[in-house]
C-alpha cells in the first residue's frame, strides 16, 4: 500500500510537470517511450522483422522526427542501421493516410541525410540514401488482418494512370493472439501486447480510472509482464495511461467515429439499394451515435442534396 501511495505521489508530480491536457496519441507515446528506453529491445524488434541477427545496440542511430515538412507532427520511432532507414509507427486507430505520412517523414529524413553529406543535389556525384523500411504496429480494437500492405497509390485520384512514385508500408496487428511468430522473436513486443490487453481488461471492470490502471500495472509487475520497465517507470506509465484512457475523450471519439461511419454507411447503401433506404440507414446510424435530429437533418440535406424541410421530415420519419 505504501508503494502505491508513493507511486501516485510520483505520478502527480509527473502530471504537474507535463500538464493535464489529454492527447490523442498517448498510447503511441508509450510504445515509443518503451522502445526508446530499451535499445536492446528495439534491435531485437528489428531482427525479428528482418530476419537478421545484429547484437550491438550501439549501432542504432536514432533519427526520430520531432516535426515534419509543412506539418507539425511526430513519428514514433526512426533509426538507421546497416544502410536502412527504419520508420516505425504505432496506431491504436487505423488511418488510411499512413503511407502519405510516411512519405512526409521520408522526405524530411532524406533532407537531413543530404545536408549531412554536404553535397549538392545538383552535383555530378550520386548521394547515397538509406533504404526506407516503413512498419505500422496496430493494436486498436477494430478487427484487422494479421498483416497488410498499405500503398501510397491507393490514395491517387486517377488510378487508370500509373504514378511515378510509390511508397509501401507493412502494417502488423500486434493485438493479443496475433502474429505469434513475431512475438516469439521479440519478447518485449509480446509483453507490450499483453500489457495493453490487461489494461483494457481492468478498465472494463467499472473501477475509477486511477485504481483500475494502477491495479493493471501491479498485475503485470507481479506476473512478469514488462516487469523491469514498469518498476523503473511506474509514475510515467501511469500518467500516460490515465491520459490515454480519459473517459470523456473515449466517449467523444466513439461519437465522432460513429458519426463518420454512419455517413459512409448511409451513402454506400443509398447507392447499392436505393436512396430512401440509404437515408433511413443514415438516420438510424447517426441516432445510435448520439446525434440530434437537427444535426441529422443537416447531414441528410448535404449528402443527399435535399431541401432542408424535406431533410427534417426524413429525420423525424426514421427516428426510432
Amino acid at each position: 500500500m505504501a508503494q502505491k501511495r508513493h507511486a501516485w505521489k510520483e505520478w502527480k508530480i509527473w502530471r504537474l510537470g507535463h500538464g493535464a491536457k489529454v492527447q490523442r496519441n498517448v498510447k503511441d507515446r508509450l510504445f515509443r517511450f518503451l522502445f526508446e528506453k530499451d535499445r536492446e529491445a528495439l534491435l531485437e524488434l528489428y531482427n525479428a522483422l528482418n530476419g537478421t541477427s545484429y547484437n550491438d545496440p550501439s549501432q542504432l542511430e536514432m533519427v526520430t522526427i520531432e516535426s515534419a515538412v509543412y506539418v507539425v507532427m511526430k513519428n514514433d520511432l526512426a533509426f538507421m542501421l546497416a544502410g536502412t532507414l527504419n520508420m516505425y509507427e504505432h496506431q491504436s486507430t487505423y488511418s488510411p493516410n499512413l503511407s502519405a505520412r510516411f512519405l512526409i517523414y521520408l522526405a524530411q529524413e532524406y533532407q537531413t541525410v543530404i545536408e549531412r553529406a554536404e553535397k549538392s543535389l545538383y552535383g555530378a556525384g550520386l548521394i547515397t540514401l538509406p533504404t526506407p523500411k516503413c512498419v505500422v504496429f496496430y493494436n486498436g480494437t477494430k478487427e484487422m488482418p494479421e498483416e497488410q500492405i498499405l500503398r501510397l497509390s491507393d490514395a491517387f485520384e486517377d488510378k487508370s494512370v500509373k504514378g511515378d512514385v510509390e511508397l509501401t508500408a507493412r502494417m502488423l496487428n500486434i493485438n493479443q493472439g496475433h502474429n505469434q511468430l513475431l512475438m516469439e522473436k521479440c519478447m518485449v513486443l509480446k509483453e507490450y501486447s499483453e500489457f495493453v490487453d490487461v489494461t483494457r481488461t481492468y478498465m472494463r471492470q467499472g473501477k475509477n480510472a486511477e485504481m483500475a490502471l494502477s491495479d493493471a500495472v501491479d498485475y503485470c509487475v507481479e506476473n512478469g509482464i514488462l516487469e523491469k520497465f514498469l518498476r523503473e517507470n511506474r509514475a510515467e506509465v501511469l500518467g500516460m495511461l490515465l491520459e490515454e484512457f480519459d473517459v470523456e475523450k473515449y466517449e467523444r471519439t466513439l461519437k465522432s467515429e460513429g458519426r463518420e461511419d454512419g455517413i459512409r454507411e448511409g451513402i454506400k447503401i443509398g447507392i447499392e439499394q436505393g436512396i430512401e433506404q440509404g437515408i433511413r440507414c443514415m438516420v438510424e446510424a447517426l441516432q445510435e451515435a448520439g446525434q440530434t435530429k437537427t444535426y441529422i437533418a443537416e447531414q441528410l440535406a448535404e449528402k443527399y442534396n435535399l431541401p432542408r424541410a424535406d431533410a427534417e421530415k426524413k429525420a423525424i420519419l426514421y427516428w426510432k
